[in-house]
């Protein structure tokens, strides 16, 4: 059986919810299916994968890659949990410098669709935090960018109040200085 497919209150951002089987055995559900996804809004071609470990308390953003390979991410968690924010970079949408953010987790197994023009980023809530996500655009280190996780300007209420950020994280510039899309 598909997944639920949701819209957040960004409605470029989709929630998955995969509907999960359980038996004596453990469970089984789809994780992706190309046309159930691009049924639901979600482009059918995702070119990368990625795999990310994080200790309880690691913030890891506010990440994006610049025009002309900006990426599209499927993120999902399949071991802790994390609590994830997307924020809207594109100067001409109406939800310009507007936050979400969602816990993703083993337990729920929700996944997230967030499309080029959002900056991205989470905070492990759990230790040994497994995130995977797909790419629709491969990782070009020329393009890489983004934006300081405690910007004031968008004011993300992170609910850890000292996470580990990476020296590279910490160095990222304020939005109104960014290039952005």
């Amino acid at each position: 059986m598909p997944p639920i497919f949701k819209k957040l209150e960004i409605p470029e951002l989709i929630i998955i919810e995969p509907q999960v089987f359980f038996d004596d055995r453990g469970f089984f559900f789809e994780s992706y299916k190309a046309s159930e996804f691009i049924k639901n809004g979600i482009p059918g071609q995702f070119v990368q994968d990625n795999h990310s470990l994080s200790r309880k308390n690691v913030l890891r953003g506010l990440h994006y890659q610049k025009n002309p390979q900006a990426q599209g991410k499927l993120v999902r968690v399949i071991k802790g949990e994390v609590w994830d924010v997307m924020v809207d970079i594109r100067r001409e949408s109406k939800t310009f410098m507007k936050w979400v953010s969602v816990i993703l987790s083993e337990e729920n197994r929700k996944m997230l669709f967030i499309p080029a023009g959002f900056a991205h980023g989470f905070v492990a809530l759990s230790n040994d935090v497994h995130l995977v996500y797909k790419c629709t655009s491969e990782y070009s280190p020329e393009l890489d960018s983004g934006i300081i996780w405690n910007d004031p300007g968008i004011k993300v209420d992170w609910p850890v109040k000292n996470p580990i950020i990476s020296s590279k994280d910490n160095l990222l510039p304020l939005l109104k200085n960014a290039e952005i899309f």
